[in-house]
């Protein structure tokens, strides 16, 4: 009787164990509540830069993140214009502020921030048009030169900056 019993268990373990790898459930964080049979493109254009302090790679960089985020991440054909939805606008601020000031008066981080106001137009569901700006920032050390740290500081902004974007027009979440 014993033997009976467990050769029972072993056999309802081993086909538990089989069945469990049949059974999931899959999450798209991706693509998020695009609706491909009424919207298959997007169109963006090359957001330029109208900011006082002007760094000369910053708008190229920024359109061409927006762009790649949405290759990756999204089935839409992007166009250069005339898609089911559209984002424009440009870079209005890329500036350098002193924040903690130091015992001998000079200050010992700076904060690199950039703001970039974005217009989104969804041809499909016009309710979804927005226009807002979106600011990311970044501190570093006031020893340092701007030349040495800006490019790393850059990237890591654009990219807050093109997550927030596409949060806000395809994620929805």
């Amino acid at each position: 009787m014993l033997k009976y019993k467990i050769v029972v268990v072993a056999l309802f373990s081993l086909s538990f164990l089989l069945l469990i790898p049949g059974c999931t459930v899959a999450y798209n964080f991706n693509s998020g509540s695009i609706d491909y049979t009424k919207t298959k493109s997007i169109s963006i254009s090359d957001f330029p830069n109208n900011a006082e302090l002007v760094n000369p790679t910053l708008a190229q960089n920024f359109s061409e993140a927006l762009r790649d985020k949405y290759a990756r991440q999204t089935r839409l054909q992007i166009l250069p214009r005339g898609g089911d939805m559209h984002l424009e606008g440009e870079v209005v601020g890329y500036q350098l502020s002193a924040m903690a000031i130091s015992a001998d008066s000079y200050a010992s981080e700076t904060k690199l921030t950039l703001t970039i106001n974005v217009r989104f137009t969804n041809n499909k569901k016009p309710e979804e048009d927005f226009e807002t700006r979106y600011t990311a920032f970044q501190m570093f050390d006031s020893n340092r030169m701007l030349n040495t740290v800006e490019g790393e500081l850059v990237k890591i902004m654009v990219d807050e900056i093109v997550d927030k974007v596409y949060n806000d027009t395809v994620a929805k979440w």
